[in-house]
């Protein structure tokens, strides 16, 4: 969340990172509220300051007769008081409405774009994998192995379900263990999350209330989280913390659960977009200092570039453009992996930071050097993700004979196995 008085001193500004972001938002009208909010909020401090001021006097009054006068001004002032205040009540519901819509500002070195086809490729690293026979996709070769069961995953669950089984499962615990130890070597704390989650903390990251379609929710008004950033976010809401912990550096690991409600009629085959998956998230807060937030992007980045390369996966990294950024990032990078049978990188991580703007909902505060409270930066990206990163593995370790060759990083998480087959 933007602070309302940079909104109104810089509203050029915003209004072009809306346009940049393509995010719809009546910030016209958010200012004509604001105005209303501060003028009622003037009347209701004034009418309660004089209703105080006539409190006393009732206490010190010298004849029954002033009292009685005094007692009648109070009950006036009272009804009166009620009324703004229920005026300011209903102009705060539609300020907040409008303030949770107003994105955050992008960088500068954001591309002009209105969705994932205009990001920009800005490295790319190993060779795209080349057959000297006809691969198969990943549906084949892992049914063929029995590592996935696609039809009895629809049985149980229904659309874009799917049972994981023998070294279909391996091969997923083998990728967790791996990550716990990469990154845990980076200093990132381990945690294991809630995937029940409060509304308010949907809110603090900015997945509500624009992406309410896609977001799994439960009879009692609580939602499924789909990414650990969500409650690792809310770890520390309400906290002051002392300069010298930051940056605090996470790494949440929890099932994740997504309706895909945007995607309708994509990849209705095999475990690229799924409804249940799981994923492993690094979270940070730092200083409040851009320079922090850039320096603390480019090495969570490298970390999961280092991470697909230690696999032996082909990627790139692509630049995404404003109308490919959420509502609360500043910047983001994608990691797209190789994916033979579909001839394209596909995207399997993302890195973004924030700036202050999902602390400031969640009320992520430190003290500075002068005592000054600040509000701390926010930044995420993926460490891994399954069961999507299966499908380049399986890919493009085949071999013709059928068999997957497991990359070497995860052979001492499967019992010192070579291959699948």
């Amino acid at each position: 969340m933007l602070d309302i008085n940079f909104i109104r001193d810089n509203l050029e500004i915003v209004k072009e990172a809306a346009r940049k972001k393509n995010i719809p938002v009546d910030l016209d009208e958010l200012m004509r509220l604001d105005t209303e909010r501060r003028q009622k909020q003037h009347t209701v401090e004034t009418l309660r300051t004089e209703q105080n001021a006539v409190s006393k006097n009732v206490a010190t009054a010298e004849t029954p007769q002033i009292r009685e006068q005094l007692i009648t001004e109070m009950r006036g002032l009272k009804g009166d008081l009620q009324k703004h205040e229920e005026d300011l009540k209903k102009i705060m519901q539609d300020w907040k409405t409008l303030m949770l819509q107003v994105p955050n500002i992008p960088d500068l070195s954001v591309p002009e774009g209105k969705s994932d086809e205009d990001n920009v490729s800005i490295k790319e690293w190993g060779k795209k994998t080349q057959f000297d026979f006809t691969p198969k996709d990943h549906i084949e070769l892992m049914t063929g192995l029995d590592m996935v069961d696609f039809e009895r995953g629809t049985k149980v669950h229904g659309f874009r379900g799917y049972f994981l089984k023998g070294a279909g499962a391996d091969l997923s615990w083998a990728l967790w263990n791996y990550a716990r130890e990469f990154f845990g070597k980076r200093s990132f704390i381990p945690m294991i999350v809630p995937t029940i989650v409060r509304p308010q903390h949907f809110y603090g990251t900015g997945h509500l209330p624009n992406e309410a379609e896609d977001i799994f929710k439960t009879q009692d008004d609580d939602y499924l989280v789909g990414t650990s950033e969500v409650p690792v976010m809310g770890f520390h809401s309400d906290e002051v913390m002392d300069k010298g912990e930051l940056p605090k550096k996470y790494i949440g690991f929890s099932p994740c659960f997504r309706r895909e409600a945007g995607s309708y009629g994509a990849d209705t085959k095999g475990l690229y977009r799924m409804h249940e998956f799981y994923k492993l998230e690094q979270v940070i807060l730092c200083e409040a200092s851009h320079e922090e937030s850039v320096k603390w992007h480019e090495e969570i980045t490298k970390n999961s570039e280092e991470f697909v390369q230690s696999l032996g996966l082909p990627h790139q990294v692509v630049l995404n453009c404003g109308g490919d950024l959420g509502l609360g990032q500043v910047k983001k990078y994608d990691i797209e992996v190789w994916v033979p049978t579909a001839e394209k990188y596909r995207e399997s991580h993302s890195s973004s930071y924030f700036h202050d703007f999902q602390t400031r909902r969640f009320n992520i505060r430190y003290k500075d050097e002068q005592g000054k409270m600040r509000f701390a930066h926010s930044l995420n990206n993926t460490a891994i993700a399954t069961p999507r990163i299966l499908i380049s593995i399986v890919e493009n370790f085949q071999q013709e004979d059928g068999t997957i060759l497991i990359p070497e990083a995860l052979r001492p998480y499967m019992g010192g196995a070579e291959r699948i087959s």
